[in-house]
Parts: C-alpha cells; structure tokens; sequence
C-alpha cells in the first residue's frame, strides 16, 4: 500500500460535452485537395490547405497581387544565396513580368551576380581556399567590381545601378542572366548595402574606402525613397538575408517615420531555409504599421521561390 498521505484524483463526475458542438480550429473545409497536373497551375494554390502556412501563402499571394493592381511597391531583398542557387532566371522572369518593381541586395550578391555574367559560374570552395591565402583572389572580380564603384560618384549613381550599367554594357558572354544587368535595362531601381570587410572585393588593390561607403550610402538614401512607396499596399519580401538586409529595412522604416511619413498599410514576407531572428523580428513584426500583416515561409529557396513565382504567374 502507498505510504503517501496525498492521493490521485478521481476521475468520477467528469464534465463532458458533445464533439459536434465544440468550436474546433480545424474543419474539413480547410482541408487539402488532391491537385489533377492537367489542371492549370492556379488550382495548386487553390488545393493547398487553409491551414497554417497553406493560409498564409495564399494570403501573401493576394497581398502581391493587390499591391501589383494598385501599383504599390513590391521591393525583393535578396540574400546572395538566391544567386548562388541558380534563381537568376526565376527572378528576371519576376521582374520582366511586374512583380518586383525594386531590389535590395547585399556586397556578396554583386560578386555572384558579377561573375556569373561573366564567367558563368560562381561560388569558390571556402574551406579549401582559406587556408593557403587564395579566397576571394580573382582578378576580374576585385578589378572590374571596383573600378564601376569607383566611379559611381562621378556617376551620379549607387552601387546597384553602376553595376547594372557597367554588366549591361559589357560583352560579358552570360549577361543576359545578370539580375544587376536586368534592373538596369527595366529601369528598376536597385540598391546594394554593403558591411566594410565582409566582400572579398574590399582587399583588392582597387578598393577605395571613400567611393565604398559614399556609393553605398547613396542607395540607403534611394531604398528609404523605395520603402516609402510601401505605404497603401505595397509588399517587401527579404529572400535569404539573416543579417543584412532586414537591419537595413529596420532603419530605413524608422528614418522614413521620422520624416513624418505615415507607413501604416504594407505587408512584409520572408523566404528563407531557416528561422531566423532579425528577419523574424525586422522584417515580420517590429516595421509593420496597425494595418499591416507579415509572413515568415521556412524552406530550401531553391524550390521556394521558384513556387512563389508560379503562384504569381498563375494569378
């Protein structure tokens, strides 16, 4: 016999209720549907479940597609690891067709970008590289990278748009497949935020501390511009930047707030492989205004946003 003084409660006298008359936060109308291929892509979307991120996919596509109709802002940031997973032809075909009207990127996704165009690969072997002293040693990329910045103040220009124009000019054999090259000759505006000492292009010979930071100053003050046009329904969409980029959008909200611009009604997604802090608390929650809603998608971006641009296509 148990020598505890305290006993287990007795489950006589139980209150019970009916199942059918319990509030549940699943039905079978939210259910999926089983997707016929011969179908057209929209009915997909239309079979993915009203539940969780299903829900909210479907809603973040609505949002896209309000904002593209009342001609509201839809600004891609892009992490360069959406360059270096082969996603340039996705997203020119995003911007070709109207769905990105501005882009932010950071110092890595001009080297990748750059180098592509130009040699039609890109990505080194780090670990490899690192210890006999020869990452980030390519001459073309320091040389030909630096020498645009450098010329970006006489210009008149930032660093996104000086490398559109020297990519769009040049007879680089792959510069069809440039992103910076495409928003040069779409005459969408990009911006490049660069951190001083993360690029491998900042220890060329070429570097030149001043044209640096004054280029990439410039685009902050032309991505504020770009956010600012957020407001009435526009989307921002942080694709693959855990650092970078959503502490970039942070401030630029806040100096646009500080103007005396309202930023009240605008959606923000993020697209990345793994949850992370800053985009979660940047992009999704901390900018939004009373009217605003933010989505976080977790999943490899290398099939996320090729889905994500057929969702919209099919719209």
């Amino acid at each position: 016999m148990s020598k505890y003084k305290i006993k287990p409660f007795s489950k006589d006298r139980l209150k019970t209720y009916s199942l059918h008359s319990r509030d549940s936060k699943v039905t079978i109308d939210d259910f999926a549907r089983v997707f016929s291929p011969d179908k057209p892509f929209s009915e997909f979307i239309d079979c993915l479940p009203d539940i969780l991120a299903g829900k909210d996919f479907k809603s973040f596509l609505e949002r896209m597609e309000m904002a593209k109709t009342m001609q509201r802002e839809r600004v891609f940031a892009l992490g360069a690891h959406v360059i270096k997973v082969g996603l340039n032809p996705v997203i020119i075909s995003l911007m070709e067709e109207g769905w990105i009207t501005s882009m932010a990127l950071n110092g890595a996704g001009i080297i990748h970008d750059f180098e592509i165009a130009l040699a039609g690969h890109t990505s080194e072997e780090v670990a490899d590289k690192v210890k006999n002293g020869s990452f980030g040693m390519a001459q073309e990329t320091g040389e030909l990278l630096n020498e645009a910045i450098n010329s970006a103040e006489s210009k008149d220009m930032g660093i996104g748009e000086v490398i559109g124009e020297s990519i769009e000019n040049s007879d680089f054999v792959h510069k069809d497949l440039s992103i910076l090259a495409a928003a040069y000759r779409l005459n969408i505006p990009t911006t490049v935020h660069v951190a001083i000492g993360t690029d491998i292009i900042h220890f060329h010979p070429l570097v030149d501390g001043k044209a640096l930071g004054l280029a990439t100053l410039r685009d902050f003050f032309l991505f504020c511009s770009i956010c600012e046009n957020l407001e009435g329904g526009g989307v921002f969409v942080n694709a693959g930047s855990a650092v970078i980029l959503p502490e970039v959008f942070l401030k630029a909200i806040s100096f646009i707030r500080n103007k005396g611009k309202t930023l009240e009604n605008f959606s923000t997604a993020v697209f990345d492989f793994h949850h992370h802090y800053r985009p979660d608390k940047n992009v999704v929650k901390r900018p939004l205004g009373e009217k605003g809603r933010g989505f976080y998608f977790v999943g490899h971006l290398e099939i996320m946003i090729p889905l994500m641009a057929a969702s919209l296509r099919s719209l």
